[in-house]
């Protein structure tokens, strides 16, 4: 039986409560749509490059007015969410960044931080370094939600393999990996990266992402996507901001693994040997 989701691609910028106010607009008119469940990128509710100016605005989770505003919204519009990430403060003056499932009654279900930190040299000149600010989160998570058990991730975490056979070996069957992609990193490897997620386990992979020019200069790559079990992408949003939506099937996954069980071949990894 087919189940209506929805992604909502941003252009976050450096003011919380715009992001906020796009944010239940999207959450509105996803739920308008027909969808189950709504996902959001990765720093939904703030996006600068300017530490000092950004960090003014920072909130712990128990006073982020973003956070409040997409809870009230999500049951305003009696629609689950997929809260992408926002940075918050922790007591140790470091940040996390954060994402949150929402239920459509506004409870929070689960929240994971992203386990692997950004800190790279590009060879456009970027230079990333999230562990200048952000501790990194300390567990993998798998929520049951409308849709389908939800194993989440956030970001750099899509280039880790391992730990999504975590996450599906816990029962996962669609993943959400939000994001907030360079330009370079995306047009080499998004697509690619997102498609191999699915292949390798089978399963739905769901990711909301920035898109565009921001307000604090940078550029995201966008193309936020669904791609089904075998790989094939859904939907593909390109660069411009709004809500998309997909119609999955969760007999889908079943399908794909009975006739590619690569899944249930799995065996445990054993020491590594080398020679010469």
């Amino acid at each position: 039986m087919n189940t209506r989701i929805a992604l909502y691609q941003a252009r976050t910028g450096i003011d919380p409560e715009a992001n906020a106010r796009a944010l239940v607009a999207a959450i509105a008119e996803a739920a308008a749509g027909g969808a189950r469940m709504v996902f959001t990128p990765e720093m939904s509710g703030l996006l600068d490059r300017d530490r000092a100016r950004g960090a003014e605005k920072l909130r712990s989770e128990a006073d982020d007015p973003v956070l409040a505003a997409v809870r009230a919204a999500a049951a305003d519009a009696g629609i689950w969410v997929h809260l992408g990430s926002l940075a918050l403060k922790r007591e140790d003056g470091r940040l996390n960044n954060r994402a949150f499932v929402i239920d459509d009654r506004g409870a929070v279900r689960a929240s994971y931080d992203k386990l692997h930190l950004f800190d790279v040299d590009l060879a456009t000149g970027e230079s990333w370094r999230e562990s200048a600010s952000y501790a990194p989160g300390e567990r993998a998570q798998v929520v049951e939600t409308p849709v389908g058990p939800l194993g989440l991730a956030i970001c750099y975490d899509l280039r880790f393999a391992d730990l999504f056979r975590a996450l599906t070996d816990a029962g996962a069957e669609i993943l959400s990996i939000p994001a907030a992609f360079t330009v370079p990193t995306g047009e080499a490897h998004w697509h690619v990266l997102m498609r191999a997620r699915a292949i390798e386990a089978g399963v739905f992979v769901v990711a909301a992402a920035q898109g565009g020019r921001h307000e604090d200069g940078r550029e995201t790559y966008g193309h936020s996507l669904v791609v089904d079990p075998w790989g094939e992408v859904l939907l593909d949003m390109g660069r411009s901001e709004g809500v998309g939506f997909a119609d999955i099937d969760l007999a889908r996954v079943a399908e794909v693994r009975s006739r590619l069980p690569a899944i249930r071949h799995r065996r445990p990894i054993p020491a590594v040997e080398r020679v010469g």
